[in-house]
């Protein structure tokens, strides 16, 4: 269209997802018009090395000085996907402090240091959106600031990283321990060349503190967030949690509870009815529960060059629109409560014990008593046979029971003479 405001943006990064979000830009230029009131073209594009080949961006675009960037006045959004903490931190602080609008898809940048990136934001009125800082192309940020906004959300949970939940729908599937799974991942992109991030549950954990700071109103960072990641699942305990009607899925889990937030991600077992457990391969999905919306689900692509990009679009169409209708500084931080952090001990779960025990009379009966005088009740239990010699394999669901009662309870148990080994120890979902 002819005669209309063109806002200028800028590129950080033109990785996976930067080659991805540049692609999307081009697709819905003609688009633009009609859906904000004017063009969007991304004018400059940042990298290390200006010299290399990025199919699909005009090399003249490129531009390995910063300054370049942040100097020019036509340029009112930067887009920073180049990841990481530094130097991703300083240049959007910097562009904030020059008037610029922030679109990010960063989640390690906004679990840890969200606060001084909102306070910078409304400092300077201008806006920080992050929609693709969590679940990739799923939309989870703008539903919980906005369209979930009259409820009072007392929990967020689900699958927020597609590689472990591939590598357990491998597992589970396909009977493939967790080093074959996690090799097949790796061949196919889904994990990194160092997975720690995703295998270990820090990835899910970052996703997870934002989203509980937009739903409980109140500051949660990754430090609050207890994670434990995948490694130590086995096929055994699969086998087994199908047989108790469960499946195993690492989830995220936030509640906002009368005292306190917890925040967690660990792997759980979950009803096989429920319906995070028929959640496969590398998608996302996200629950959220409110009081007067109930249940609600979001399920799609967590991550990917398009899927990511799609999220990243959605933020500029809206930045575009704040511009054009001069309500730029209203995306402020939502942060205005401060509720405290409750310690992992203080909040409460079901286990699933899998455990190695001496094959003879009265030991089941033994390790009831032991742990029912402990506080810990069984819901249920089965027995085994081990593969080894003289040994019973006992396979336990408890009751709900405070994390640190539990604890304190297993101390005594792995004490008695009867127990050789707690081969798994996982919490259920409830």
């Amino acid at each position: 269209m002819e005669g209309i405001r063109t806002i200028h943006a800028a590129l950080l990064g033109a990785g996976t997802v930067g080659s991805g979000v540049y692609k999307v830009v081009q697709r819905q230029k003609e688009e633009m018009p009609f859906k904000t009131g004017a063009n969007l073209e991304i004018s400059k594009v940042l990298v290390r090395d200006a010299s290399k080949e990025r199919p699909g961006i005009p090399k003249e675009l490129l531009t390995e000085n910063w300054e370049d960037i942040l100097s020019d006045p036509e340029i009112e959004i930067v887009i920073e996907v180049m990841g990481g903490m530094e130097p991703a931190q300083t240049y959007m602080l910097e562009a904030m402090k020059a008037g610029k609008h922030v679109v990010t898809a960063n989640k390690d940048l906004l679990a840890e240091h969200g606060k001084i990136l909102m306070e910078t934001a409304k400092a300077n009125r201008v806006d920080l959106m992050f929609e693709a800082a969590v679940a990739g192309g799923i939309p989870i940020i703008r539903p919980l600031k906005n369209s979930l906004a009259g409820n009072n959300i007392t929990e967020v949970m689900g699958i927020v990283n597609g590689t472990t939940n591939y590598i357990l729908t491998k597992m589970s599937k396909e009977g493939m321990d967790y080093q074959e799974a996690l090799d097949l991942a790796t061949e196919l992109g889904y994990a990194e060349a160092d997975p720690t991030a995703d295998v270990e549950g820090l990835d899910a954990g970052r996703k997870m503190a934002i989203m509980a700071s937009i739903a409980f109103n109140s500051r949660v960072t990754f430090a609050d967030v207890y994670t434990e990641g995948i490694t130590k699942i086995t096929s055994e305990d699969i086998r087994y949690a199908r047989e108790f009607g469960y499946e195993i899925k690492l989830l995220g889990v936030a509640r906002n509870t009368e005292t306190g937030i917890e925040v967690k991600v660990h792997p759980m077992l979950i009803s096989a009815d429920h319906p995070l457990a028929s959640v496969n391969d590398a998608f996302n999905a996200v629950f959220v529960h409110g009081d007067a919306v109930d249940d609600t689900m979001f399920y799609g692509r967590g991550a990917g060059e398009l899927p990511t990009a799609s999220a990243v679009m959605g933020d500029l169409i809206d930045e575009v629109r704040h511009i054009i209708g001069n309500t730029i500084g209203c995306n402020v931080c939502g942060c205005y409560k401060q509720l405290p952090i409750k310690e992992i001990g203080d909040s409460k779960s079901r286990f699933f014990m899998r455990v190695q025990v001496e094959d003879r009379l009265g030991v089941l009966a033994g390790i009831a008593s032991v742990l029912g005088n402990n506080g810990v009740s069984i819901a249920q239990v089965v027995q085994k046979r081990s593969k080894k010699e003289g040994m019973a394999e006992l396979v336990v669901i408890t009751d709900e029971v405070v994390e640190r009662h539990f604890q304190d309870a297993l101390t005594v148990f792995c004490s008695m003479s009867t127990v050789k080994e707690v081969s798994s120890l996982i919490r259920v979902y409830q």
